[in-house]
C-alpha cells in the first residue's frame, strides 16, 4: 500500500498478510501512536478499499470497537457490499482493546475497579484519532461506530452524551443493564430531538434473554421520544448466539444504514443527468458531498457502448475524463470507445494515456491496457 507520511511518534506495519499460493497480499495496515488523553500507545488496524491508491476519493469510516476481534470479517462485509454496489467503499478502522472494561463502561463500579472511563475513551477517539485519520487518510465526515456487548453500551452513550461524534450506529447485544441500566434510564433525558438527517441506530441482539428486557425498555424510550432524523431499528436474532450474533449484525446494519444507496437499473436508461441525480439526494440524506462514481459513469458509458450507440457512449465517456483525469481506467473505456467508431488515432493517444498512468500507479490492469495500446497501433 502507499506509504503514508506519519510524525515521529507513529509507528506503522502491515498486517494480516494472507497466503496466496506462491504470493501475499495485505489486508490492512495496523498503526500505533501515543495517546496522551489514556496515558498510553493505542493500535488501529486500517483497511482502505480497493481503489484508494488509484483515486483522489475521500470515504466514510466505519469504526470498530474490539477491532483485533472484527477487523478481519468486518472488513470482508464492507468490501463485498461496496463492490456489489449496496454501500459506498468505506474506510475501516479496528480499534483494538487495552482495557475494554474501562473505556466503554459510562460510571465506575467497584466490582468493576478500573470502570468508568467512557468519557476519556470518547476524547481519545474526538481529540487523537479523528484528527490522526484526517491527517494520513482521506477521510470524509460520515463515521459510522460499531459495538458489540460492553461496545454497544459505548456507542449508546455517544449516541446520548456525545452524538455529533458519529453519524451512525450499529449496536450489537448492547449490554444495556451496566449499572442498573443507566444508559436507558437516562434515554428519556439525553436523547436529542432532533438529528442530522442521515442518522440511524441499528440495534441487534442474539438469543439472549437476559438482555431482552433492558433493549425493550430502550427501544420504547427512543418511539415514545420519535427523534427526527434518527432512523432506529431494533432486530431479535434468536438463531444466533452472543458470539454469533456480529457478522450478520454488521452485514444488515450497513443495508439498513446505506438504505437506497445502491443505483436502480433504470437510471442508466435514463443517462447521466438522472444517474447524478440520485447521487445528489445522496448527499443530502448523508450530508456531505458524494460525487457519481468513477465506475458508475463507466457502466453508463458501456450500457451504451453494447447497445451500439457510440456517439453517447464517447461522449460519457469524455465525461469521465474530465471528472476523474488521473485515473487510467477512463482513458482506457474512451479509447475503446474510439476504437469500436474507427477513430484510431484517438483511440491510440487515450490508451497510450491510460498506460501512462498505470504504469506510475502500478496498476493492476497496466497488463490489459498495454494490450489495447498494442492492438489499436498493429492496426
Amino acid at each position: 500500500m502507499k506509504k503514508i507520511i506519519l510524525i515521529a511518534a507513529f509507528m506503522i506495519s502491515s498486517i494480516m498478510i494472507v497466503n496466496a499460493g506462491d504470493h501475499q497480499y495485505t489486508i490492512g495496515e495496523k498503526v500505533s501512536f501515543k495517546s496522551d488523553i489514556l496515558n498510553e500507545e493505542r493500535t488501529i488496524l486500517v483497511y482502505l478499499p480497493a481503489t484508494y491508491n488509484l483515486s483522489d476519493a475521500e470515504y466514510p469510516v466505519l469504526y470498530l470497537l474490539d477491532g483485533g476481534y472484527h477487523f478481519h470479517h468486518t472488513s470482508g462485509i464492507v468490501q463485498f457490499l461496496s463492490s456489489n454496489g449496496l454501500i459506498p467503499e468505506m474506510i475501516v478502522v479496528g480499534i483494538t482493546n487495552v482495557d475494554r472494561n474501562r473505556d466503554f463502561t459510562p460510571t465506575n463500579l467497584s466490582q468493576r475497579p478500573s470502570s468508568g472511563g467512557a468519557e476519556k475513551f470518547s476524547g481519545f477517539i474526538a481529540e487523537e484519532l479523528f484528527p490522526f485519520m484526517e491527517r494520513n487518510y482521506r477521510v470524509q465526515s460520515y463515521n459510522v461506530l460499531m459495538g458489540h456487548s460492553l461496545g454497544g453500551t459505548f456507542a449508546t452513550y455517544a449516541l446520548l452524551n456525545n452524538p455529533e461524534m458519529f453519524s451512525s450506529y450499529i449496536s450489537i447485544s448492547p449490554y444495556l443493564m451496566y449499572d442498573n441500566n443507566i444508559m436507558v434510564r437516562e434515554t428519556q433525558d439525553k436523547l436529542k430531538s432532533k438529528y442530522p438527517e442521515g442518522t440511524s441506530y441499528y440495534m441487534t441482539v442474539g438469543n439472549e434473554p437476559n438482555y431482552f428486557e433492558a433493549l425493550d425498555q430502550f427501544e420504547k424510550s427512543i418511539e415514545e421520544k420519535s427523534p427526527k432524523g434518527l432512523d432506529f431499528k431494533y432486530i431479535q436474532m434468536l438463531d444466533d448466539d452472543h458470539g454469533s450474533v456480529p457478522h450478520l449484525s454488521i452485514y444488515n446494519g450497513l443495508l439498513f444504514i446505506y438504505d437506497g444507496w445502491k443505483l436502480d437499473a433504470e437510471k442508466y436508461q435514463e443517462g447521466l443527468a438522472a444517474v447524478d441525480q440520485h447521487y445528489k439526494n445522496l448527499s443530502k440524506k448523508y450530508g456531505y458531498e458524494i460525487t457519481t462514481p468513477e465506475y458508475i459513469i463507466n457502466l453508463l458509458g458501456y450500457n451504451y457502448l453494447t447497445n451500439e450507440d457510440i456517439e453517447n457512449a464517447i461522449s460519457v465517456f469524455l465525461e469521465n475524463v474530465n471528472r476523474f483525469p488521473n485515473s487510467a481506467n477512463v482513458y482506457d473505456s474512451l479509447g475503446e470507445a474510439y476504437e469500436k467508431n474507427g477513430q484510431l488515432d484517438k483511440a491510440e493517444t487515450n490508451y497510450a494515456k491510460s498506460v501512462e498512468i498505470a504504469e506510475k500507479k502500478k496498476h493492476p490492469n497496466l497488463k490489459i491496457y498495454q494490450q489495447n495500446l498494442t492492438r489499436v497501433q498493429e492496426k
